[in-house]
């Protein structure tokens, strides 16, 4: 892949990231005291918040990771595991946008 390619992988990568960061940012909201809905619905909804809230972090933390690497891909420290000095693959990178480390050093 050339580097006009992976560009485009990441900008359409990164849209809809942010599209789901938004999502979660609306469906996590707090729930107020004061809600009416019964005990049972109301751990329900604590509970899918407690979900909501670990899904936004992932998310944010993708997008944050896949704009870090979007401003290295033009240069030499783009694609190189930070431990072992290797080229990682794009899918990897695309996978884990998060991650500075190949499989193997990820381990």
């Amino acid at each position: 892949m050339d580097s006009l390619e992976i560009r485009k992988l990441f900008l359409s990568e990164i849209a809809k990231t942010e599209k789901k960061v938004a999502r979660y940012e609306g469906m996590a909201q707090p729930i107020a005291p004061d809600n009416a809905i019964g005990r049972v619905s109301r751990m329900d909804a604590i509970n899918n918040k407690s979900v909501m809230d670990a899904a936004l972090l992932k998310a944010k933390e993708r997008l944050v990771g896949l704009k870090r690497n979007l401003e290295k891909l033009d240069t030499d420290d783009f694609g190189v595991c930070i431990k072992c000095k290797n080229k990682i693959p794009v899918e990897r990178i695309l996978l884990a946008p998060q991650s500075s480390f190949c499989v193997n050093c990820a381990r």
